[in-house]
């Protein structure tokens, strides 16, 4: 499903406009990233929960070359979803 279906559907569903619902998805993923970028937890109950998790430093191969590098450490996105999630799936 794409961003443009996801528009439609939700305008559908709420009886609203595409461009108020475009408006109320953009904001929605402002939101939830905004909370992500500030190490808070986002929790939807029965959806699921989107958190940030570290990645530690490691090691790795170069592909072409064969040659280690060092590939650092950082913050990764995660999300886990909520049992009526898991359930309707």
């Amino acid at each position: 499903m794409t961003k443009a279906e996801l528009v439609n559907q939700m305008a559908d569903a709420a009886g609203i406009k595409k461009t108020a619902a475009a408006k109320a998805l953009d904001a929605f993923v402002e939101g939830v990233m905004g909370a992500l970028k500030k190490g808070e937890k986002v929790t939807l109950v029965g959806f699921g929960t989107f958190s940030v998790s570290k990645r530690k430093a490691r090691k790795g191969r170069n592909p072409r070359t064969g040659k280690e590098i060092k590939i650092p450490a950082k913050n990764v996105p995660k999300f886990t979803p909520g049992k009526a999630f898991k359930d309707a799936v």
